[in-house]
Parts: structure tokens; sequence; C-alpha cells
């Protein structure tokens, strides 16, 4: 049994407002994942051009390692979203993330252009969901990720946004929001889609942090977008496979590839039945696992 195909872990993404140019240098020294590197809501309007210069320097500078580089750029209604847009495509960071998408004609409208300046394949379209139509659209806007040319590969939930427009209030648990928030899940999910979670506002509060890390982890979401430097531990924490969960795919794995049980879908190990969609499962803790451990090492070596 094979294991999935190479993957990035998204445990971490930290907001990192463009105009703040100490802050793009620190984010080189920090153990999140992948960095949104803002030219939106983090981002006063005197500061805008400002902002697009810092950032566009930051990722044609490089020195990010690992961690990957996503510019949020403003909306192309607005009076920036067009040269933030061209910015970026010359930058050519691992993702641009596209505010406000509620239906698949936002994503459309961006990859006509970034398809139009001959962007590589390796530029990808992340969509912020943060709309009530977003909400009710979220299947056919993740069904764009059929075409490849929609590069479509992650939403982002824009949890902050999507209260000021519903009148939802953001509560311990989240129970206001949480049949949207599995509605995006799933349609993620059926489309080969990663999925981010909001942001939490308390930056005084680590335990409801954590405890609302460990929740997004237990309804599917991949990681979480955070505020602030202090968040990326716990966040990292909190979307890795404990090392027993690790322990116990392997043993599935290794069971299903003994040529006894190559042609069974289901078999008992140590007492438990477990099928094969557990050691497909299984395939994917490991390759999580491992691009972890790799992602230290990596780490270890800038030091």
């Amino acid at each position: 049994m094979t294991s999935p195909v190479a993957f990035r872990p998204r445990r971490s993404v930290l907001y990192m407002p463009g105009s703040n140019a100490r802050a793009l240098d620190k984010a080189k020294t920090l153990a999140a994942d992948a960095l949104i590197l803002d030219l939106e809501d983090a981002v006063a309007p005197d500061a805008k051009d400002v902002a697009r210069t810092q950032v566009a320097a930051a990722v044609s500078g490089g020195g990010y390692g690992h961690r990957e580089l996503i510019i949020r750029i403003n909306g192309l209604d607005t009076a920036w979203g067009s040269d933030d847009l061209e910015m970026a495509i010359a930058a050519r960071p691992d993702a641009i993330l596209i505010p406000k998408v509620s239906s698949p004609v936002d994503l459309e409208r961006v990859a006509s252009r970034v398809n139009g300046a001959h962007a590589p394949a390796s530029v990808k379209l992340w969509a912020m969901m943060e709309t009530p139509l977003a909400m009710l659209n979220a299947g056919a806007i993740a069904a764009a990720a059929v075409n490849p040319e929609t590069r479509l590969a992650c939403f982002v939930m824009g949890t902050n946004d999507l209260a000021k427009e519903t009148r939802a209030r953001i509560v311990p648990g989240r129970a206001p929001m949480m049949s949207w928030l599995m509605a995006c899940v799933a349609a993620a999910r059926a489309y080969g889609l990663d999925i981010i979670d909001g942001v939490y506002n308390a930056l005084g509060d680590q335990e409801g942090f954590e405890a609302e890390c460990v929740a997004a982890a237990e309804m599917g979401m991949d990681g979480k977008t955070l505020i602030h430097p202090r968040q990326v531990d716990p966040a990292n924490s909190a979307f890795s496979p404990a090392a027993s969960e690790v322990d116990w795919a392997r043993r599935i794995i290794a069971e299903f590839e003994k040529p006894e049980n190559a042609a069974k879908g289901a078999i008992q190990v140590e007492g438990r039945m477990v099928e094969r969609l557990h050691a497909e499962m299984g395939c994917r803790v490991v390759a999580l696992a491992e691009a972890i451990a790799a992602r230290g090492l990596e780490r270890d070596g800038e030091k």
C-alpha cells in the first residue's frame, strides 16, 4: 500500500501585515507552516502602496525556508486589487489568497488574469470563505477545482467577516457557525481541497485558543489561521498526529501489506476489526507525520 503524494502541512497559517517590514523579516524565524502576507484587512488604506512594495520584495528576496508564502490581495473591485494581483503574479508566491469569494465567478476572474500572465502552475489560488453567499455556494466554489486552470487549492475560513455579514455571534464552541464550517469542510473534501480554520481573536485566552484548535482538528480542518506568533506552537501541536496515532497507523498498514491480507477488505489487528479504508487513512497520518518530522530537521539546519 502506497502513501499519498507528498504534501505540505498547513497546521499554522500566520497572517503578517504587509506594511510591517520588521514583521515580514521576523517571520523567517517562526515555526509557522505558512505565512499569509496580507495586503487587505491588516493594512490601512494609506499604507497599501508601501505594503505592496514590501511584500513583493519579501517574496522575491526569499529566505523563508519551508514556509509556504501566500499573498492576500484586496478584492478586484477595490482601488488596490488590480495592482495587488499584478504584483502577486510577478512575485510568484506559492498561492494568491482571494478575499470574499462568493461564487465560482470570483475565482474565474482572478484565474483568468493569472493564466493570461503565464504564471507557473506552482502558483495556486486560495479562497477566503467569509460571506453568506460563500456558505450557500460552498459546493459550487469547491467544484471549480475540477478544472485545473482555476488553480484552486485551499479554503480559508474568514469567521470574523462571516460573523459581521450574518450577525451570528462568535461564542465558545461556535455553535451558531458550526453548520457553515462543516459544510465548507465537506465541500473542500469532496473536491480534494485543504481547508484552514478562521482566527481566534482573544490573544490573552490561551486555553480557549487551544480548545478551538483541538475542535477544528476534530472537525477535519487542516490547520488554523493565526494573528500572533505565540499561537504558532499550540496550532502545530493540535494539528499534528499523536505518536500513538502514527504508531497505530503504521501497524494497520503493515498488516494489510502482508501477502495473506492482500485481497481482504477487513482484518483483525490486535483484537480490533479494521477495514482497508483505515489503512488508507493511516497512510495520510504517516505521510503527515513524516512531513512534519522533515520540517523539524530543516529548521534545525537553519539554526
